[in-house]
């Protein structure tokens, strides 16, 4: 008898069964059973089953998010309005009743003098901060990773941190204690037989006392990022590097700026997108000390007009306008980060 013609028990057969493809879930098929896709992407279901604790733990934040991000957004129709908010005691109440003006409140800010001088402002104050503050974290944190020392570079990078925990009140006020009238630098130059400075009251030089600030304050902040991002970089390429014979500078710029590149790239689009907003509270503080021909910026032409003037429909359309470039700001820059081989804020 050939062995074609044996027959076999049921325990073969079954074991035979169990070794066939489709009850392996090889098959690919709608009746397969298979737990993946063609692609071997999982199905959004299987994703969803996955994730699900995932998912429920980061609700709470998406509701703040909603609340107090997206939510807000309906108020532009203020802009649209000559918003009365004393109609009601419920402010949705008033929006709904309040005479609607179309277009009439932006044509009254492009025909604003003063909002121009506060555009030209504002932009005056982002170039010279992206000039030269963007660079100096960057710069401090080079230099804090370069400290051989652990505790010297733990100590520093903590002096240089501690400013950012200091409120725009204390800033100033250390300022006007060192740059005033009165302060440090003037009683100095007043003993030596010079004329004292006043820093802290000059127009001219406004910008550049609003950029130091914002250095001496928040530059810590920054170099945190960068050295997190320094942290990452494979010591065998610095290695490498000084086994070719690059020294220091030459190992700083092949090998640590390019690995800073993607950093820098999505900080910047960060920056480009906030360029409008260069500081509320502390141009706020002082701009009665120079006059807002000098320190009126987007942000505080929104505030005197819409919360000292209780013009509310054009405080917000200034700022429906200056979120809407703030939008194809972020958008142009992240696209010339693109351009550039990085990915920006999102991908393709």
């Amino acid at each position: 008898m050939s062995h074609s013609t044996v027959p076999r028990s049921g325990a073969e057969a079954a074991d035979e069964t169990d070794k066939s493809p489709v009850a392996s879930g090889g098959a690919t098929g709608p009746t397969g059973g298979a737990a993946k896709r063609p692609s071997g992407k999982l199905s959004l279901r299987l994703r969803f089953r996955r994730d699900r604790v995932l998912l429920l733990m980061t609700l709470p934040a998406l509701a703040l998010v909603l609340l107090f991000a997206y939510v807000p957004i309906l108020g532009n129709i203020v802009a649209f309005q000559d918003y009365d908010p004393y109609i009601s005691d419920n402010g949705i109440v008033s929006m709904l009743h309040s005479p609607w003006v179309g277009l009439e409140n932006f044509q009254r800010i492009f025909e604003d003098s003063a909002f121009w001088d506060a555009v030209t402002n504002t932009l005056v104050l982002f170039f010279l901060q992206l000039v030269l503050y963007f660079p100096i974290p960057i710069l401090l944190a080079l230099l804090i990773n370069s400290v051989v020392r652990p505790r010297v570079r733990a100590i520093s990078q903590a002096i240089l941190y501690l400013p950012h925990f200091f409120s725009w009140v204390l800033v100033i006020a250390v300022f006007q204690q060192l740059f005033g009238g009165a302060g440090i630098l003037s009683q100095l130059l007043r003993q030596h037989g010079y004329d004292g400075l006043d820093i802290m009251t000059d127009p001219e030089t406004f910008k550049y006392l609003i950029t130091a600030q914002s250095v001496w304050k928040d530059a810590g902040w920054g170099i945190i990022v960068f050295l997190a991002a320094l942290s990452s970089v494979p010591t065998d390429l610095y290695e490498a590097a000084a086994m070719d014979g690059a020294g220091r500078r030459r190992r700083i710029w092949h090998v640590t700026l390019p690995a800073l590149r993607p950093v820098i790239a999505l900080l910047l689009v960060l920056r480009v997108g906030d360029a409008l907003t260069v500081g509320f509270e502390q141009i706020l503080l002082q701009r009665d000390s120079v006059g807002p021909g000098a320190s009126e910026v987007l942000d505080t032409f929104v505030w005197w007009n819409g919360v000292r003037n209780q013009d509310f429909g054009y405080a917000a359309a200034a700022g429906l306008v200056k979120g809407v470039v703030s939008l194809g700001l972020v958008l142009a820059a992240n696209k010339v980060a693109h351009l550039m081989g990085e990915q920006g804020v999102y991908k393709k």
